[in-house]
């Protein structure tokens, strides 16, 4: 290939004498932005669909992966056809915005930019690149909320059910939350901090598993009793792609590659890695045995808890936050779930209450009283906000502002899911059928994980054995039929 600056000639790519880029683009932005972005991605797509194929028991590896599939594609349709204006369009109301489309050319290669962001301190947020990149970034994020959501759920959600309720949920329970908090609803305007979704992903998705974790109903009794992870290794794999992803999460949240996007992404490692240690001493301390199904549990609260905070507290706090995340989780998760009543009346599989629910609404607090003054006005849209440990009227102020911004999340997304799920009934079951339940991905969606017999899949003498099995040997009845006999051999649960 011939040397493009030859003579002098410079790469179109890399001036703006032609006047093909715009003044306003800032390429650095827009390619860390979208590393960002792509990072968030991999967190579900493989990141989660990895994790919850492998932490559930073995014939719900499909069916559990599969959920989260479905929703990372169904959310993008739906996002660039309403749910993204929705969430950072103009204002409709103080907690939402006016739906429309964001396919167009035009519209995507225009600088990005939220109408609905300024406020008396600040102005309309106009980030240095596309209003594209801005696009996929917030999707990755709307995805994963619902992919979150979706743990509360596993092992016994209809599927054609799952797939009506995502866009709903998207669309009234999510785009508020985002609107409110992000897009310039009323919340943004009022000073709340929630610097990455402490409170728009993690509280929403939390609540909103849990509440349709009660109107689902139960797994099987067998499943609740025992429930094992059918690959902890390959858990492992997706909990690494979960944690290193996080660097987007919160590291893109500036909307630029800047100073307080390197202060949230360590900030982020830190409080991770300190809840972990947290979460797995305790295990230690009160069971005897180090677990790492516990050490995941305590990696994830601490990205939780220090996302709402990411870029706006000091090293030392998000040290402290990590703590925190490790110890109460650990205790509503360990010990006062099992003492509850109420928690135990609800099959929330996975425990999105305690990791992204209380986790969550754990950040937001501690958001109000460790937000540094200087790091707060880098990010918050009204200046001079700063949380309680700093002094004064103003660090009691945002305390309170945390609250409320922590309740309406809660009071939405309670009411909202059960109005959906509700209608959703209606037309549509929202748990499998019993013997669907017993059986599994291999009646649900015709598909096993493995090419191995076992949990949840009827034995038939004629696809797992030969003549020559053993029956006693095995310790199962053939009710007096010979095998190899024409008449079929009874299907034996497993």
């Amino acid at each position: 290939m011939a040397d493009a600056t030859q003579g002098g000639a410079v790469p179109s790519a890399y001036n703006n004498t032609g006047g093909t880029l715009p003044d306003w683009l800032n390429k650095g932005d827009n390619a860390w932005q979208m590393t960002a972005a792509t990072l968030v991605g991999m967190q579900s797509v493989p990141g989660l669909v990895i994790l919850y194929g492998s932490v559930v028991k073995k014939k719900w590896a499909i069916n559990s992966a599969f959920m989260a599939f479905y929703a990372f594609a169904a959310v993008l349709i739906c996002w660039v056809i309403w749910a993204y204006k929705m969430s950072f369009g103009e204002k409709l109301i103080p907690i939402w915005g006016k739906a429309g489309t964001v396919w167009g050319y035009k519209t995507m290669q225009a600088q990005a930019m939220l109408p609905s962001t300024q406020t008396a301190d600040v102005p309309m947020a106009t980030p240095f690149y596309p209003l594209a990149t801005m696009i996929y970034f917030q999707f990755v994020f709307a995805a994963i909320c619902l992919i979150l959501l979706a743990g509360a759920l596993l092992g016994r959600m209809n599927f054609i059910a799952w797939m009506v309720f995502v866009p709903l949920w998207l669309t009234f329970s999510y785009s508020i939350g985002a609107f409110a908090l992000w897009g310039g609803g009323c919340l943004f305007q009022w000073g709340v901090i929630d610097y990455s979704g402490g409170y728009v992903i993690h509280l929403s998705a939390g609540v909103g598993g849990f509440t349709a974790a009660f109107w689902v109903g139960p797994r099987l009794t067998k499943d609740r009793e025992r429930f094992p992870p059918n690959n902890i290794l390959l858990m492992l794999a997706g909990a690494g792609l979960l944690w290193l992803g996080w660097a987007g999460f919160n590291g893109g949240d500036p909307y630029a590659a800047n100073i307080d996007s390197s202060i949230a992404v360590i900030n982020t490692n830190i409080c991770a890695a300190m809840s972990l240690l947290v979460w797995t001493v305790l295990d230690v301390i009160f069971f005897g045995k180090p677990s790492v199904i516990g050490a995941v549990q305590g990696m994830i609260t601490g990205l939780v808890v220090i996302t709402p905070a990411a870029g706006v507290v000091q090293g030392w706090a998000s040290m402290i936050m990590g703590i925190v995340a490790g110890s109460i989780p650990w205790y509503t998760m360990m010990v006062f779930h099992k003492r509850s009543w109420v928690l135990k009346q609800v099959d929330d599989t996975l425990g999105v209450f305690h990791t992204h629910a209380v986790a969550g609404f754990l950040g937001g607090i501690l958001t109000g009283l460790f937000a540094e003054p200087t790091l707060a006005n880098y990010f918050v849209a009204r200046l001079d906000e700063q949380g309680s440990f700093y002094g004064g009227h103003v660090g009691g102020r945002q305390f309170a502002k945390q609250l409320v911004g922590a309740l309406f999340i809660i009071g939405w997304n309670i009411a909202v899911t059960s109005i959906i799920l509700n209608i959703i009934r209606l037309v549509i079951p929202l748990r499998m059928s019993e013997e669907d339940l017993i059986t599994g991905d291999d009646a649900v969606h015709g598909e096993e994980a493995y090419a191995l017999w076992g949990d949840g899949e009827k034995f038939d003498i004629t696809k797992h054995g030969s003549s020559e099995y053993d029956d006693t040997q095995h310790g199962l009845s053939n009710n007096g039929l010979t095998v190899g006999q024409a008449a079929p051999a009874p299907a034996v649960d497993l």
